[in-house]
């Protein structure tokens, strides 16, 4: 934040395993002017977010809707709009989209269903939120899904800033083929 010429920078530093994340205001005055405060001390970096399971009744419609066999987006899209809040759903939808714009649409639905589910979660913007963690990948999904559509439609940057989030939730999201 800028204020009246102060700056703020956060550093992070490993010291003896631990991560530690400072926040300092910077004036224009010398060094020992600058107030200095800890954010937070953890030994694996920054914190972990993992997502609330969806409700088991939405699951079972959703399997079902899947299984189907006979028209299984308009029985996902159902699905959908019995449970809203249902990244899984959204994916599936977007998985069997009509076409790219479909899909398009439907993963951008679940990207910021997700943000407003990690936040709810106790996401602050930065953290990890692992594909280890089975709730968690319906949002990495699609994030993954978002960033395809966008390539494939020509949106290279919004591809780029998909492929970065999705490194930052998850370290080790390029190691696999998900």
């Amino acid at each position: 934040m800028i204020h009246q010429g102060l700056l703020s920078r956060v550093q992070v530093a490993r010291v003896q395993g631990f991560c530690a994340y400072t926040v300092s205001s910077m004036p224009s005055a010398p060094e020992s002017n600058v107030p200095k405060s800890r954010v937070g001390v953890s030994r694996d970096g920054p914190p972990e977010t993992v997502l609330a399971p969806d409700d088991p009744r939405c699951v079972a419609a959703l399997a079902e809707a899947l299984a189907s066999g006979e028209d299984t987006r308009e029985a996902v899209a159902e699905v959908t709009a019995d449970w809203p809040r249902s990244l899984a759903c959204w994916v599936a939808l977007g998985d069997l989209g009509r076409d790219r714009m479909e899909s398009y649409a439907a993963y951008r639905v679940a990207y910021h269903r997700g943000l407003d589910l990690m936040r709810a979660s106790g996401w602050k913007g930065s953290g990890f939120v692992r594909w280890d963690h089975e709730t968690n990948r319906p949002f990495l999904s699609a994030l993954k899904g978002l960033g395809s559509c966008a390539e494939a439609i020509g949106e290279d940057d919004e591809a780029q800033r998909c492929a970065q989030f999705l490194d930052q939730l998850d370290p080790g999201w390029g190691a696999s083929s998900r």
